[in-house]
Order: C-alpha cells, then sequence, then structure tokens
C-alpha cells in the first residue's frame, strides 16, 4: 500500500488520464472509481454520500456526480444537497457545488453548447440549470410531476425531458421559454436514451415492463416495445437499430429490435442490472450489479457476457461513465 502511495504522489497526472477507461459512480461507499481497459481497479475519488449519477465533461477532463444521500428513492429523507467535482486525471475531488435547499440530487446531464449542467432533484421536485465554474444554481423550474429521476437534453438544446417516476409522466422543459408541459408515459418512467439522429426519445417504463417510444416532432408517444421484467436504464446502439437495457428484477440486460419493435434477446447477469452504457464503438455494454460489487461487460452482436470486473467490497457499483 506504501509504495501505491508513493507512485500516486509522484506519476504525472496525464498518466491517470491514459490508463483509465472507466469511471464508475459507487453508490453505497460514496466513491467514484477508475478502472482501466482490463477492468483493474486503479483508484477512487471519494465523493458525497450515496451518489446516484454522473456526467463527463464535453473535454473529458472532469466529472460531475449527483451526491444523492439516499441509497433508494423509495426512502423519505431528505439527502444531500451537493453535486461533487471530480478531476479525471487524479482521481480527485476538487470541488463541491451546493445546491442550497435543493436535496436529492440525481440525473444530471451537461449542455454540451456552454458546459452548464442540468440537474434533477426529488427535494423538491425540480430540474436545476447549475453553472460549475460559479458552483451556483443559475435557475430552477418546477417539472410539475413527482420524482424526476433522470434528464435528457435535445441536441439544439432547448429541450430537457426529466422521466418523473413517481407520478408516471415525462416532463417537457423548454429551457428558452421556461415552458413545461407533462405528458403521461406509464408506471415507474426511469431511463432515458435519444435515437442518434435525435428525433426519437426511448423511456424505460420499469413497472409496465416496455420501452416508451416518443416522438420529438409531435411530442408525443408513438408506440411501445416490450421487454423482460424491470426495465431501468436502456442505450441506443450507435446505426439506431437496436435498443439495449438493464433489466433489474430480472437479473439480465435484455436487447430490442427497432425495425420490429421486438426483444430479441436476453443475457442473465447473475445479479440486479441497475445502469446500462455503451462503449464509444457500440460493441459492448456494462452494467453495474451493485448488491454484488461487479461491473459486467456484454457483446451487443453475440448477446453474451464477455467479462466480469471486480468492484472494492462494499462499494456498490451502479452507472458506468465510458472515458475513452
Amino acid at each position: 500500500m506504501r509504495t501505491r502511495l508513493l507512485l500516486t504522489l509522484f506519476l504525472p497526472p496525464l498518466l491517470f488520464a491514459a490508463d483509465a477507461r472507466f469511471a464508475v459512480v459507487q453508490k453505497l461507499s460514496g466513491t467514484v472509481g477508475f478502472y482501466d481497459e482490463s477492468g483493474k481497479h486503479l483508484g477512487d475519488a471519494k465523493v458525497g454520500l450515496h451518489p446516484h449519477e454522473a456526467a463527463l465533461s464535453p473535454d473529458g477532463k472532469t466529472l460531475y456526480a449527483s451526491d444523492n444521500g439516499v441509497v433508494w428513492m423509495t426512502e423519505t429523507g431528505d439527502g444531500e444537497n451537493t453535486v461533487s467535482i471530480v478531476d479525471v486525471a487524479s482521481h480527485t475531488r476538487t470541488g463541491v457545488i451546493d445546491l442550497g435547499s435543493f436535496h436529492r440530487p440525481h440525473g444530471i446531464t451537461v449542455v454540451p453548447q456552454t458546459g452548464k449542467l442540468l440537474v434533477t432533484t426529488e427535494h423538491p421536485n425540480a430540474l436545476l440549470l447549475v453553472d460549475p465554474k460559479a458552483k451556483k444554481v443559475l435557475r430552477s423550474w418546477d417539472v410539475q410531476g413527482a420524482a424526476p429521476h433522470m434528464v435528457v437534453l435535445s441536441g439544439n438544446g432547448e429541450w430537457a425531458f426529466t422521466s418523473d417516476s413517481n407520478s408516471g409522466e415525462l416532463s417537457v422543459i423548454n429551457l428558452n421559454t421556461n415552458a413545461v408541459r407533462v405528458i403521461s408515459a406509464g408506471k415507474r418512467p426511469q431511463g432515458q436514451a435519444f435515437s442518434p439522429d435525435g428525433k426519437t426519445l426511448y423511456v424505460t417504463i420499469a413497472d409496465e415492463a416496455s420501452i416508451a417510444i416518443f416522438d420529438l416532432a409531435t411530442m408525443a408517444f408513438s408506440g411501445r416495445v416490450a421487454t423482460g421484467k424491470t426495465p431501468v436504464r436502456v442505450a441506443v446502439t450507435p446505426d439506431g437499430k437496436t435498443l439495449v437495457y438493464a433489466l433489474q428484477e430480472a437479473n439480465a440486460v435484455g436487447f430490442a429490435d427497432l425495425a420490429t419493435r421486438r426483444q430479441v434477446a436476453e443475457v442473465p447477469c447473475g445479479g440486479p442490472t441497475m445502469s446500462m452504457s455503451l462503449s464509444r464503438d457500440g460493441k459492448f455494454a456494462y452494467t453495474g450489479i451493485q448488491e454484488q460489487d461487479k461491473i459486467v461487460e456484454i457483446s451487443v452482436a453475440a448477446h453474451k457476457v464477455t467479462r466480469t470486473f471486480t468492484a472494492p467490497k462494499g462499494s456498490g457499483p451502479d452507472p458506468v461513465i465510458i472515458l475513452r
């Protein structure tokens, strides 16, 4: 341990950036873990209590983690009210953004045009625009739904969408006019992902075993894909042909063909799958098995588990952020 510490002190920071391929939000230990290409654990950045999600800055140098403060969204406590700023090169937390009266931040995304952050909070139900340089909340929107979970942003930066899990709705917020519209989505909407052309939004409906299809041209839902049990996170392959999603209670990752809108495969992962990320080339999917301190890699083409990484004991890995 002493030798490792000395290496950490004297290696140039850029070597860390070259080595780390994945960052993992480790919910139970309150850390962000860094892993190399082989899945070797390189180190942790200590952040706030029970972080849930994270977003990478446009230049790839900084990670922002939502310090939620509780493990499960069904808990009633106020939790935390901060976003941690993590330097990717040095694996350290370099700053904290105080959200004031807005507690239990969860979903987080970066506005690529400005570098600012959009953050959902559960107490109260809100969407925040945050300046990470000034470390302050610039404005807030009442999403008019309950428990906004994840947030995504349209490609032109005009529309933000929050999945309101407890009220079963999708909130549509125009960031230019500040107008908020709430649309019924289904029982417990959670994860969201855009098609590569940005025209379609896919929303997991956890308690209805389906993924809802939202058309941005009409601003309405246009169909559904039936899935395995409890879809909670979703990604779309770069060619726009396949949905890949975590099926939490099925302990699996599912695949659906978008041409037919049918599930075509379900890959067992050995435990409750909590998250979903794709490699930059779309060849591999990654999901965290929080209860087993494992990260599972799945081949998108072969529909099979290719590797399992081990996270530190008690860390509780959740979302995987692809760094390169």
